[in-house]
């Protein structure tokens, strides 16, 4: 049996590989690197009503990122994907 942060770890880098490979298929993004934080609540993932992992924050690097549009349609696609408001989201160029 794996322990909570193990759980929440595996957790976070499944968001991550998919929310790269979403974002690759949008048009003006090319190569691109995800980091999430996650809420934890006494070292442990915090569950959300809704049974879900909570996001606190998003890092992004994205090839593209140089154009605001794909910066806005990355960040709205965030906000959509995991309710995290707006100014929890970095999304930067990626050299």
């Amino acid at each position: 049996m794996q322990s909570p942060e193990t759980e929440g770890s595996g957790e976070k880098q499944q968001l991550e590989r998919e929310l790269e490979e979403l974002l690759r298929q949008v048009e003006g993004i090319g190569e691109i690197r995800v980091m999430l934080t996650l809420e934890e609540e006494n070292n442990s993932i915090y569950a959300s009503e809704s049974g879900g992992t909570k996001v606190a924050g998003v890092l992004i690097a994205a090839q593209g990122a140089d154009d605001l549009t794909v910066v806005q349609n990355i960040q709205e696609a965030v906000q959509a994907l995991f309710q995290v408001e707006a100014h929890k989201i970095k999304v930067m160029k990626m050299k």
